[in-house]
Formats: C-alpha cells, sequence, structure tokens
C-alpha cells in the first residue's frame, strides 16, 4: 500500500502524483509516505463505497460482529508493528502505545462484536414495529492524536451496523490505517466495504463532507474543524457526528485524598504528551490546599520523563509535530505574561532535547479561571492549578469553558457523586473511575454531539424506522 490509497479491496494510486512526507517528531526524519488525494479519489472510494453497501447491510448481523471479532484479532497480532507505527508518526512513548494505544481499539472492537447480539435491532411499540437499519456510506475523518483507537472507534459500530466507509486518517499520522487495512483484508471484508483516501483535511476531508454520496460524518478532532465539516455537511443535510476539544477539570473536594488526586490528575494531564481530549489540565483546589498541592504537583511532575519515545523509561515523548510544539510553547509563553505562576517547567525545549518536537511538562499555579490557558485548549503537557473559595465556586469554574468533555472529582464519594451530577460534561469518573468501552463517551456544549462506544455509540451509525400496522 505504499503511496496508495486503499479503494474497493486494492492499493489505488492517487489522481495526483503528489505526496506527503509523514515526520518522526522526534528527530523529524521521514517515517513514511502518503498520497496526497483528491476529489477524484474521494469519487472513487464513494463509488466503491456505495456499490457495496446493499449487500454488506444485507449480510446477517452476526456475520457483521464476526468480521469485526476478527479485526479486532488482527489488531492483536500486529500489536509490535501498529505500537512501532504509533510512536514514530506521532511520539507516543513505546510503552504507551504499546498498550493504551493498541489496547484501548482491540477492547472496541471486541465489546462492538459482543454488543451486536444483545442490542435491540427491533422493537415493539404499541401497534408500531420500530428498526434500527444501517445509514449507508459512513465518511470517518480522524485525528492524529491516537491514531488508531480513534478510526476503530469509528469503523467498528459502522461495520456492525451494515455501513460502508470511506477513511480519512490524519497525514500527519497514517501510518496505523496501512496497518489496519491488512486485518480488515484478513478478516474477510467485502471489496469496497472498508476504504481509505489519504490527504489533507483541506481537500479529502471538504470532498468527503460534501460528498452527496455520503450519509454520514463522523469526526473526531478540533472544535474550529468541526464548525467547517458541520457548515459543509449541512449543504446535503447528512448527519454528522462530532467528538471535538475539551478543557476538562480536575475538582478535588475538601475531604479528598489530596495527595493521591493530585497523583491521578497529573497523569490525566500528562499523559500522552498532555494530547487528548479527554485530558483534565485543570485542577481545581480548596483556596486553603493551595499551596499543598503546588507541593505534592511538582513533586509528582519529577517523576514525569521527557525524551525519546522508543526507549521504555520515558513518560512523555515529542508532541505530534514541530508546529503543534510551537503552538504549546506560546501558551506556555501566555501563562506566563498573564501573570499566573510558574512552578515547574516553562517555555522551550527540555534541556539537551533540542532535536525534535519536545515540550517541558509545566504547571502553573494561582491561574485566574477565565484567562487565556484555563479557558483555551493547549493539547499539550501543560497543568494549572486555580483555588476555589467554595463547592458551589468550583462547580461555576469547572462549568466555564465553552467545552464540555471529560472531568473528574475526587472526594467522600456521596458528595463527588453530588457535584459529578452538577458538572456540564459528557463523561465525569469519580475517585478515578476506571474507563469502560461499554459507557457512553462524547461531549457537551462545544465538544461536540453524539457519542462513541457501546450501545449509544452503535445507535449512533443507525437510522430508526417506524412502520405502522
Amino acid at each position: 500500500m505504499s503511496d496508495s490509497h486503499w479503494i474497493d479491496g486494492v492499493a489505488v494510486p492517487s489522481a495526483d502524483a503528489t505526496t506527503i512526507d509523514v515526520i518522526n517528531p522526534a528527530d523529524g526524519s521521514v517515517a513514511g509516505v502518503v498520497p496526497a488525494g483528491t476529489a477524484a479519489d474521494v469519487d472513487r472510494a464513494v463509488g466503491a463505497a456505495r456499490a457495496a453497501f446493499p449487500g454488506w447491510a444485507a449480510t446477517s448481523v452476526a456475520e457483521r460482529a464476526a468480521a469485526v471479532r476478527r479485526i479486532g484479532t488482527g489488531l492483536a497480532a500486529r500489536r509490535a508493528d501498529l505500537a512501532a507505527a504509533i510512536t514514530a508518526e506521532m511520539g507516543a512513548p513505546v510503552n504507551l502505545s504499546s498498550t493504551a494505544h493498541v489496547d484501548f481499539p482491540i477492547a472496541v472492537a471486541t465489546s462492538m462484536a459482543d454488543l451486536a447480539t444483545e442490542f435491540a435491532w427491533t422493537e415493539e411499540l404499541g401497534s408500531s414495529l420500530v428498526t434500527h437499519e444501517p445509514i449507508g456510506v459512513v465518511g470517518a475523518i480522524t485525528p492524529w492524536n491516537f491514531p488508531l483507537q480513534q478510526v476503530v472507534a469509528k469503523l467498528a459500530p459502522a461495520l456492525v451496523a451494515g455501513n460502508t466507509v470511506v477513511l480519512k486518517p490524519s497525514e500527519i499520522a497514517p501510518l496505523t490505517a496501512r496497518i489496519l487495512t491488512e486485518a480488515t483484508v484478513e478478516a474477510g471484508l467485502p471489496r469496497g466495504v472498508f476504504n481509505v483516501v489519504h490527504g489533507t483535511g483541506e481537500v479529502v476531508g471538504e470532498a468527503i463532507s460534501a460528498h452527496p454520496d455520503i450519509d454520514m460524518i463522523s469526526f473526531t478532532g478540533s472544535t474550529r474543524a468541526g464548525r467547517r465539516i458541520a457548515s459543509v455537511a449541512a449543504g446535503t443535510v447528512k448527519r454528522v457526528a462530532l467528538e471535538l476539544g475539551g478543557k476538562g477539570a480536575n475538582v478535588i473536594l475538601p475531604g479528598a485524598d489530596l495527595a493521591g488526586a493530585i497523583e491521578a490528575g497529573l497523569g490525566m494531564a500528562f499523559i500522552n504528551g498532555g494530547q487528548v481530549c479527554g485530558s483534565w489540565p485543570r485542577l481545581l483546589v480548596p483556596a486553603e490546599l493551595h499551596d499543598e498541592a503546588i507541593e505534592l504537583a511538582v513533586a509528582a511532575a519529577g517523576a514525569y520523563t521527557v525524551g525519546d519515545p522508543t526507549d521504555p523509561a520515558t513518560r512523555i515523548g515529542p508532541l505530534a509535530s514541530e508546529a503543534h510544539r510551537q503552538k504549546v510553547d506560546g501558551y506556555i509563553r501566555r501563562g506566563i505574561a498573564d501573570g499566573a505562576k510558574l512552578v515547574f517547567g516553562g517555555p522551550g525545549h527540555p534541556e539537551g532535547l533540542t532535536g525534535g518536537a519536545y515540550a517541558r511538562p509545566t504547571i502553573f499555579a494561582a491561574v485566574d479561571p477565565y484567562s487565556a490557558i484555563a479557558q483555551e485548549e493547549i493539547f499539550g503537557p501543560v497543568l494549572t492549578i486555580t483555588p476555589y473559595a467554595d463547592v458551589d465556586a468550583a462547580v461555576s469554574i469547572a462549568n466555564s469553558t465553552v467545552y464540555g468533555l471529560t472531568s473528574g472529582v475526587f472526594g467522600p464519594p456521596e458528595q463527588a457523586l453530588a457535584v459529578a451530577r452538577r458538572l456540564r460534561a459528557g463523561q465525569v469518573d469519580v475517585n478515578g473511575g476506571h474507563w469502560n468501552p461499554l459507557a457512553p463517551f462524547g461531549g457537551f456544549k462545544q465538544s461536540g454531539n453524539g457519542r462513541e462506544f457501546g450501545p449509544y455509540g452503535l445507535a449512533e451509525f443507525l437510522e430508526t424506522k417506524s412502520i405502522q400496522r
């Protein structure tokens, strides 16, 4: 598949000879090459998906689920190759890329296959028969921060639902999509059911969003890009599911295990170099615990070793690109200029790491909750600590951004649950709740619409028909 798209079950050269280099952010070397796709490439892929749709939709649910399960098995067999590709294309430390980056999508594929037999595909409602049927052709547009997970989170439910798919992976991190394609072939997907068109959002993403023969867009990425996709897709009134930005808050209540809450919260702020839409980059603490929280956070941050992502000792690798590093660095400098108290890290490269897209893990304290670094999505290893006067103030601060994707609450269980119910976010973890592949994931406000995972994620890819009798 080198330098090719995947259309109608075969590797296909692009309609344009232009290519895109995939840059290893650790050293600036070229990790791979993909074609710069065109609208003509999208047309061809959509045509293949449209032709394959009737046959795939008519395939039994059990057969579709079995195919998705085989894809998960194929990914597991390629764990080492997938982890190496993820580390090379976006800089995730090898310990993270070989676990979360690969384990999560395998779990999603397996759980979606299991769910297929339990899902209520038809329902009796009075005198009506309500059926849930595939939408048609799904355009999936995915980001670079979790390049395999974000694809499988769309592909698995779309296929189980009976849809066909045209995928545009991020041009920054497209290499895992090629390995995934091998798994879909071995899983026995019919030709045209899964298609991949590489390229930029401005060209391929626009063409997918506007295409009249695509019935649904499922997008994960920035809120800015989500607005554009929704606008373009409105021309054909297709369904649009958006999983967008976040600015999660970690609310620590009086009576919480402060050290444990800060350690868990710092992990949620710095994981994947902070390049996680569902991270918690804002730490909210009672005012009387502010100084102690700073000491604990700074002490814990010292364990986050920055370095070569292929070294198992590394906890934070490079950011995904030099352009993104410069953006994060700009926010750190903005925080200093706006008067936030820098207590760890700061702007510039870490010592001895000037040859890649490395940033210094950074902590600000005494942060104005309405300042730029507390309100805007930085998408890097930057934690802000803000003191609050009482629980009502904490809830108000937590809900003050335009985002509403995730948050965390630590404290006495009943009080923490009461605060979790007040937070305007699609997912709230109480005292470090564990990830559940069956639970719905998605955002309030400008963090998007629609849900992924479990029965709610499957329902996103289905139309509902009422048959009156």
